[in-house]
């Protein structure tokens, strides 16, 4: 069960992961207009997108237990990073989906097999 869970969510994190920052690498709705509405200057499209590519490639890849602990981190860091923007711009609606996707890194990291471990 452990693990048909971890590949289920880490599927799903992965591929929010690299379907996110190939949309922030390319500027495309809804993410870019929402990071420009939210005050960010464009320029973070692409470290973002940048990120999440490499976060995406790190966790599905194996072995690298410490670089998926880094990108772990940094999916979590983004994640309620936009939950906060949102939240602070009182545009309440788009917090849920980054606030999902931070369970859901939480959940992959937590259920990861020792393999992938520290």
């Amino acid at each position: 069960m452990r693990t048909a869970t971890y590949w289920t969510v880490t599927g799903v994190v992965v591929g929010e992961c690299a379907v996110g920052g190939t949309m922030d690498l390319f500027r495309m709705a809804p993410f870019y207009p929402m990071l420009i509405d939210l005050g960010y200057p464009s320029y973070l499209a692409t470290i973002l997108g940048g990120a999440k590519l490499a976060a995406a490639v790190v966790i599905a890849a194996p072995r690298l237990p410490r670089l998926k602990e880094w990108a772990y981190a940094g999916v979590l860091i983004n994640m309620t990073g936009a939950a906060a923007s949102n939240a602070a711009t009182r545009q309440y609606g788009g917090m849920v989906a980054p606030t999902a996707f931070a369970v859901l890194a939480l959940v992959s990291w937590a259920t990861r097999p020792r393999s992938r471990r520290i």
